[in-house]
Order: structure tokens, then sequence, then C-alpha cells
């Protein structure tokens, strides 16, 4: 009993962005951070600790990034969205240019390789996959380079440090898996991150569009309202043209069937503001079971039978909820995955205490199977991928549970037993879900 079927862009309908997600100015003011930090930690251990360096060609290859980024500022717009190979070669730039600062100041040796994980771990979180892992490659690399060469770590005059060949393996194996480690990690936070920005996306588009349905009757009588006025005069001109034509049959004919349908359409907007006045009070306070009723009504008739259910014996009368259509939509999505599933029953069950409400969606079904218990609820969960006419992405039961959660309820998931069926059970605080009592 897995998620409904829904696409958040309509169809089978693929996004396909012309740009990355970095802008150029991030690239630029990232690199900025990086010169100068390099030419501050160059000139401090030269000039002040005292270390002999190649000053000459260390500061030469910080120019190289400084002149670049002076280049970018210039001639890009800074505000536009680098494309994908563009971001790749700026970061693979990066990769290298420190690369070959280490290999001027002890390669491995130096405590600052593992600078080399940042602009891995950027190009995990921005870039697809191909070129993240481009970036990576140059980073490994750039390692193997500097296991082969590199000039001496700078050290004090007369004194020298000789590390032996497998401690040097050592490092550059830490620095390895630290940088594979770090890319791993960064993706699947980035890949989760956008995930749920997609999937809260699709929440904010479904509760929009119910809360559009949900104030059509409103938008019903206001145009009722403003439309009466044009319609009577459409209708009093046409009964003066009729008085005016009884000597022209043709026009005669024209003008009563005028008349006609302006009375007709007078008549039907007088009905829909009747009815939405009358409705007022059912529209935006619901009771319990009626609530539950219409959350049922559109899944019955597809196949299990669907019964709905007040438990008996609370000591006080139903409470009446204000019409929220998160609410109604999160539970017509639970049965909906009920019906979906079950064999031959789905009941929806309904009891309330004086301080909370509670509704239980059980199923006859096979339930919730281990590894999907512990699981959903979360985006793009669902066992349907291998079902005919059940693809879906995974997002019904994620923005059910989060309309949910957002009026106020808490929702748990659970199997109903040896016998099998899950069992989807909601608590709301009656503050939360309450309607104030009916004037008059």
């Amino acid at each position: 009993m897995v998620d409904t079927d829904w696409d958040p862009y309509g169809g089978d309908a693929q996004l396909t962005p012309v740009f990355g997600r970095l802008r150029l100015r991030t690239l630029v003011m990232l690199r900025w951070l990086a010169v100068a930090g390099q030419t501050l930690t160059v000139l401090l251990v030269h000039f002040v600790i005292g270390f002999e360096l190649p000053i000459g060609f260390c500061l030469g290859v910080i120019l190289a990034s400084a002149w670049i980024n002076t280049w970018l500022t210039l001639s890009v717009p800074p505000q536009r969205f680098a494309r994908d190979w563009e971001a790749f070669a700026q970061l693979g730039y990066d990769v290298v240019q420190l690369c070959v600062l280490l290999m001027l100041t002890g390669g491995l040796w130096n405590p600052f390789v593992i600078m080399l994980v940042a602009p891995v771990m950027i190009s995990v979180a921005a870039l697809p996959p191909r070129w993240s892992i481009g970036v990576g490659a140059l980073a490994m690399a750039g390692t193997g380079a500097m296991w082969l060469w590199s000039l001496p770590l700078p050290w004090f005059a007369g004194e020298q440090i000789h590390l032996p060949g497998v401690y040097v393996l050592g490092l550059w194996s830490a620095i390895f898996i630290s940088i594979a480690f770090t890319a791993i990690y960064s993706w699947r936070v980035s890949q989760e991150g956008k995930r749920m920005a997609t999937a809260l996306a699709a929440t904010q588009s479904v509760l929009s569009r119910e809360q559009r349905l949900s104030a059509l009757g409103a938008l019903a009588a206001a145009a009722a309202h403003e439309l009466g006025t044009p319609l009577a005069t459409i209708q009093l001109t046409a009964k003066e043209m009729l008085r005016d034509l009884k000597d022209n049959e043709l026009l005669r004919e024209d003008a009563e069937l005028m008349v006609a349908q302006a009375r007709r359409c007078r008549d039907i907007l007088k009905r829909l503001s009747q009815e939405r006045s009358v409705s007022d009070i059912r529209h935006d306070r619901l009771e319990f079971l009626a609530a539950l009723e219409e959350a049922s009504a559109p899944l019955r008739g597809l196949g299990p039978m669907v019964e709905v259910q007040l438990a008996e014996g609370q000591g006080s009368e139903p409470p009446v909820l204000r019409r929220m259509p998160e609410i109604l939509y999160g539970i017509g999505n639970f049965i909906e995955n009920a019906v979906d599933f079950a064999d031959t029953r789905v009941t929806v069950e309904g009891r309330w205490d004086p301080g909370n409400v509670y509704i239980r969606v059980i199923d006859d079904g096979p339930g919730f199977s281990p590894e999907i218990l512990s699981r959903i609820g979360e985006p793009y969960t669902t066992t349907r991928s291998g079902t005919p006419g059940q693809g879906g992405l995974g997002l019904g039961v994620f923005i059910a549970k989060t309309m949910i959660e957002n009026s106020g309820g808490v929702v748990r998931f659970d199997n109903a037993g040896p016998q099998g069926g899950a069992v989807v059970s909601i608590r709301w605080p009656r503050k939360e879900v309450e309607a104030p009592p009916a004037l008059g």
C-alpha cells in the first residue's frame, strides 16, 4: 500500500535545463578566496616562519588564478549560470593549480594537500556525475603525480624530513580515500536535497490546486452576483427590440430567442447563488462522518468495498471539522492507496476523544513489506515500478503525509498483524481541525 501516480510536471514532460546550477560569480568568488588564502600562506611561511620556498614560482602560479578571475569578471556577466562544461573547466583548473602549488611545496608531505577535497565537493554538489567524476579523476591524477615527483617540503635550514616510502603510500591512500568518501557523501546529501526540494514543490502544487478547487464555490457565487446586472440589461433590451419588430417575423423570432436565453441565464445564476448560500454552512463546516464520506466517495466502485464507520461509545457528539483541502486530499490519498492494494475491503474508521481526533485506514491486502515500512513517507518510495500501469514517482504518500503534518496531524504506518493488511493511523489535536461553533 504505497503511493499514487502523480507527475508534478504533467505527463511525461521532461525538464532539460540549458545551464547548470552554479553562477559564474560563485566560482569567481571562491577562487578569489583561494587566491587570498594561498598568497597569505606562502608569504607567511617564507617571510615569517623562515622556510625557504621557490617564492617566484609559487606567486606566479597564484597570479595565474588571479589573472583568470580578472578576465572572467570583465568579460562574462557574473549573474549568468555556468554551463556544466564551463563549471567543470574552472573546477578542473582549480585542481590542477592547487596540485602544481603543492608540488612546489612538498607534494604529499604538505599538510595542505587535504584542500584538494574542496573542488571535488563543489563539483559533486553542483554538476552531473560525468563531470564531477572528471574533477575527482583530476584530483587523483594530481596526487599520483605528487607521489612521483615534488620538491622537498620546506623546513628549517640545515634540517630535512625523511619519511619512509610506506608512510608516503599511507598518506596517498588516506588522501585518496578522503576524496572518494567525501565525494560520495556529498553526492548523497546533494541528491537527497534535490529530491526533497522537488517533492516539496510537488506538495505545494497539489495543495494550491486543492485550494483553488475549494474556492470555486465562492467564485461561482461572485460570478452569479456580478453577471446579474448585465444579463438584466440584455433581457430588457431584447424585450424592447421584440416590441419594435412586430412587422419583421424573422428578426422577431431572433429577439424572442434572446429574451428566452437571457431569462434562462438569469435563472441559472439565481439557482447557483441560492445553492451557494444554502450550502455555506456545509461547505465551511464538515461533520466528521461527512468528511470521511467525502474523502472516500471518489474511490467507491473501483474494486474493493470502502466502508466508513465511526467508533461508538465516545461519550460526546462527533466533532465538526473545518473544511481543509489538505486534510481531505491527504485522507483521500491514503484511501486510494489502500484500494489499490486491498483484496476485498478497505475500512475508514474515525473516532475522537475530548482532546484528539483519530482516523485509521485499514485494508486487507498484503500489508507493508519490512523494507518499505522503514522508509514509507519519504519521497520517491514506491513499490509500483514492476506493476503494469502503476508506475508513479513515489510522491503520493509523501505529499499526503506532508499535508497532514502541516495541518497539525501525526501520521503512523503499520501492519494489522499476522493476518496481513496495512494500517495508516492519523491523529490531530481537536483545536487544530475542529470548526468554531456556528453563529446563531
